[in-house]
């Protein structure tokens, strides 16, 4: 064994304890086992291994202590509202002197409960971001020590271990490589890029790298998908790449929501309003009398009207508002794991999205076919989920075009270790071999090769039809040098030995007649050029000159620009079967057939959901791990940017805080980014009091995930670390849904902002009345239980009536509101002042002339009226700009059930003895229900005018 060096030194602050980070894809693989102190073909001694063991620690990830279950559950009992909430319970046992009176006071108790129980059961679920992280540790690894193989738990590995790695491992660790037959590994979950990226141990670079481009490296949770390799452990637990995302996660403070944030400011003026309340009548009262009756009943008055300024009902309405957002969310594809993220998507101003899987498909696709002088795209039409061949139909061409995209697409096919699978399950698929794909087909195998098969099936070749008529008899497999592959093939002589299904293609074959075996190869563009002589051309053979390569070369050029991955396809003739010297050197004077250009193609429905963003006032943002022109050409696709600028990770660490700023308004394509860069680019929009939205599906998007305002996790291609670290999961995947849940989020928080208006106006018409009342001469206008009923029927059902309202017609033609607008923004605390006034003055003027006639029942006149004039206004209370009579007063079925349902109560109230004693009410006769219907409709009338107004300044 050579002699160990002194190795990178443990950082003692560090509870890893790992080593110092190198930038080991900048060394040679033999400076890097010299630096670990290693020999390739010994490994470590099982000695050295433990003591390195002793000083570094296990190859885990480390927890950080997070909040305890009781730190959670104290979270959720001690917030602003709910110590009001808390306070309002005492007092209302307090006041209460029958059994029955006890009722407001569970009432309040069991609405704290259920607010904490939900809040408890979120906010439990959002602390197992780690767990999952720790879900993608690898059990056991193969691994060189002491000169032989052998098997150990990957929590043992140290640095300088030697790592067997084979298609289908995990790979448990960061490491170099070393050796690497083919090794293609697939680091989407920490890039992003949809394509498994070829290892090559003799590569050697001489600048910084981002993440994607080292093809010397692997990562710890990614896999390999193809070939086998040698790696030595160069950082394990939470000094790999993964354990720095595992870092950044639990560094990411979580922030209240918008709502959250507008809800405590509003409990803070609720409690001084209460105190103020309270002196305030309390005061007025004893000034009229201040005997002893007087001084115990305004006290008791007073603190009953502090209860009922307090809109007890608030936090229950806006939790089951905000639920029953969340299944309407789960009907279209979005599932809510944090109740507060249901209203936040209302308020996004920038939605970051990743690429892979939610701007586009995830699956390599062919959508480009280049022969001589033709260059065909593959297109997917509306309503369509496959690529067909974009040739309009009596093309002069075509004749002579479709013979050679046979052969461009057999050579594909059969070239190719992939396999399709048909999903289609009839019974006549099963049993006819033949059966075109009448469903759906998928390829298994390496997604550049399976994309192939697809498009030759798309096309009605279908690869285990082709391979029965052409036998695979020999082959060269893909190696990182050559970079291409050969397969040889025994060719059909006669239209005898061609399936049915083939034989469209026999009828219009070319001129000359196949020859009796024929190598395909297939590789990169450069490579075929080399070793191609001739070029078909239309049926016929040319000669292979410079101005074909220019051709070709330009084509090559124009299809790669635009984010794509290019492959050439030739052909070689043989008249007997290779022998296997033969077969090495089969690549040599082919016959270049075409090329494929291939990318992972744009949902169909995302062009449409960033136009509706662009309407609605947000703005869509690409934030990927993938190669630059990949990412602008999808952005330009789909509509997010109309230029050609974008900004690299590399780039992005060059500039300052006021520039990332700069740049991050300006420019909307980041790609090559780390997890580091997502993070600075949401702090850069957030900087700016805009609500951010990200998406995401791999490992890597974790940390951005929490740090933004609303994360969205891929429920069907997402890791268990990105869903757990999100607000919200997209069951289907697609980008168009967070448009359709934003939209909801728009829906709810405007009917927040409803029922809080309705709530609060219909408190401030109570409190008014008690004010009022005295100064006019008038005994206490209501009792403490009659203002406590008020409360629980009006602010009851009604604003529950209002969280389902349904959306108006502008919610997603305008911008979204600000997050640092007031709970009472827009014109609210003025509409509860005067609107609160007006129902008052009704109320009070109408008990006022009974109360001057001597009428016995003047109270009860002017409570019934006060309540009649509420429900009127819970009617208005719909929407804040448009009528009533517009909007359809029967539109909301649930608001008409729930005045109905309020209606019979207050009548129980009035007319049925045993709650006559109860609340001290006297039967009303029918000209005083008219009288209080008729109060609320001039409730209606006034709000109408005030409509009238707004509409009016609003087109201003």
């Amino acid at each position: 064994m050579a002699e160990p060096q002194k190795l990178p030194g443990k950082q003692p602050a560090d509870p890893a304890g790992a080593i110092k980070k190198m930038p080991w894809y900048q060394l040679s693989a033999t400076d890097t086992l010299q630096s670990l102190g290693v020999q390739a073909k010994v490994g470590l001694s099982s000695a050295e291994a433990q003591a390195r063991q002793e000083q570094y620690g296990p190859n885990e990830l480390v927890e950080k202590g997070g909040r305890t279950k009781w730190q959670i559950l104290r979270d959720q009992l001690t917030g602003i509202l709910t110590l009001i909430l808390f306070a309002a319970a005492v007092i209302s046992f307090v006041l209460a002197e029958h059994p029955e009176e006890y009722i407001d006071g569970f009432v309040i108790l069991a609405i704290i409960v259920l607010n904490a129980a939900l809040g408890y059961t979120q906010e439990l679920k959002a602390e197992q971001s780690m767990a999952a992280l720790k879900r993608m540790a690898v059990p056991h690894v193969r691994i060189r020590r002491d000169g032989r193989v052998q098997e150990i738990s990957a929590r043992d590995l140290v640095p300088g271990d030697i790592v067997l790695l084979e298609t289908g491992n995990v790979v448990p660790a960061d490491g170099r490589v070393l050796e690497s037959t083919n090794m293609r590994v697939m680091e989407a979950a920490l890039t992003g890029e949809s394509e498994a990226v070829d290892k090559d141990s003799a590569l050697v670079f001489t600048s910084d790298k981002a993440l994607g481009d080292r093809r010397n490296m692997v990562y710890s949770g990614t896999v390999v998908n193809y070939g086998r390799g040698e790696i030595i452990v160069t950082e394990i637990g939470m000094q790999t790449e993964l354990g720095h995302i595992a870092e950044l996660i639990q560094s990411v403070v979580e922030e209240k929501t918008p709502l959250q944030d507008r809800l405590d400011k509003l409990g803070k003026y609720l409690a001084v309003g209460a105190l103020i309340l309270v002196a305030v009548i309390f005061t007025l009262g004893i000034l009229r009398d201040r005997s002893p009756e007087n001084i115990e009943r305004m006290l008791l008055t007073s603190v009953s009207l502090a209860v009922a300024a307090i809109p007890e009902a608030l936090t229950a309405v806006v939790t089951i508002a905000l639920s029953l957002g969340a299944q309407r969310m789960l009907k279209r594809q979005a599932l809510i794991r944090k109740l507060p993220a249901v209203e936040t998507l209302g308020s996004v101003s920038v939605i970051c999205s990743d690429k892979t899987g939610t701007l586009t498909q995830n699956r390599m696709t062919v959508t480009a076919l280049d022969i001589a002088n033709h260059q065909i795209d593959l297109v997917q039409r509306p309503g369509e989920k496959h690529f067909l061949l974009d040739i309009p139909e009596g093309h002069k061409k075509a004749e002579t075009i479709l013979p050679t995209l046979d052969l461009l697409l057999i050579s594909g096919a059969l070239c190719n270790d992939a396999v399709l699978v048909r999903q289609d399950k009839s019974p006549e698929s099963q049993n006819d071999s033949e059966q075109q794909c009448q469903g759906d087909c998928s390829a298994v195998g390496d997604p550049t090769e399976g994309a192939l098969v697809l498009a030759a099936a798309e096309y009605g070749i279908m690869k285990d039809v082709l391979e029965a008529a052409f036998p695979r008899v020999g082959e060269l497999p893909f190696d990182s040098v050559r970079k291409r592959m050969t397969t040889v093939h025994r060719t059909p002589q006669s239209p005898a030995e061609l399936p049915t299904s083939l034989m469209p293609i026999w009828e219009r074959r070319l001129t000359t007649e196949a020859p009796p075996y024929l190598a395909f190869t297939k590789g990169a563009v450069d490579g075929m050029l080399a070793i191609s002589s001739q070029v078909w051309v239309e049926g016929k053979l040319e000669p292979f000159d410079a101005s074909w390569e220019e051709r070709i070369q330009t084509a090559n050029e124009g299809m790669a620009k635009k984010g794509m991955r290019v492959l050439g396809v030739g052909l070689r003739g043989f008249d007997h079967q290779p022998t296997q010297e033969e077969l090495q050197s089969v690549e040599q004077n082919l016959i270049l057939v075409g090329l494929f250009g291939m990318i992972d193609p744009p949902r169909p429905e995302v062009a449409e959901a960033i136009g509706l963003c662009k309407t609605a006032g947000i703005r869509p943002v690409m934030i990927t791990g993938d190669h630059p022109l990949t990412a602008r050409h999808i952005a330009q696709q789909l509509g997010m940017t109309d230029n050609d600028e974008f900004i690299t990770g590399q780039e992005l660490d060059k500039l300052s805080e006021v520039e990332l700023i700069e740049k991050a308004n300006r420019v909307s394509v980041f790609a090559r980014v780390s997890p580091e860069h997502k993070l600075k680019l949401i702090q850069a929009f957030q900087s700016q009091q805009l609500i951010v939205s990200m998406t995401g599906d791999g490992v890597n998007d974790a940390p951005a995930l929490r740090k933004a305002d609303i994360g969205v996790a891929m429920g069907i291609t997402g890791t268990d670390v990105a869903k757990e670290a999100a607000e919200m999961v997209l069951l289907d995947d697609n980008f168009a849904t967070i448009v359709a849940a934003v939209e909801e989020g728009r829906v709810i928080y405007d009917n927040i902002r409803r029922f809080i208006k309705y709530l609060l106006s219909c408190n401030a018409s109570e409190i008014a009345v008690m004010l009022i009342g005295p100064l006019l001469g008038m005994p206490i206008p209501l009792l403490p239980l009659q203002i406590l009923w008020m409360n629980l029927v009006t602010d009851g059902l009604p604003a529950l009536a209002l969280g389902v309202e349904p959306a108006e017609k502008n919610v997603m033609k305008r911008p979204p509101y600000s997050s640092t607008e007031s709970v009472f923004g827009r014109g609210m605390l003025t509409f509860i002042i005067v609107i609160g006034i007006v129902m008052s003055l009704i109320s009070i003027g109408i008990g006022l002339i009974a109360y001057n006639a001597g009428d016995p029942a003047w109270q009860t006149l002017l409570f019934t009226t006060l309540i009649f004039a509420q429900l009127a206004l819970a009617l208005e209370a719909r929407s804040e700009e448009e009528s009533l009579f517009r909007l359809g007063v029967f539109t909301n079925r649930s608001m008409i059930w729930a005045i109905i349902s309020t209606l019979i109560l207050q009548l129980l109230v009035v007319y049925v003895p045993f709650l006559q004693t109860i609340f001290d009410t006297d039967p009303l006769g029918w000209q005083d229900l008219l009288t209080a219907f008729l109060a609320g409709l001039g409730v209606i009338v006034v709000v109408e005018v005030w409509k009238w107004f707004m509409r009016r300044r609003s087109r201003i």
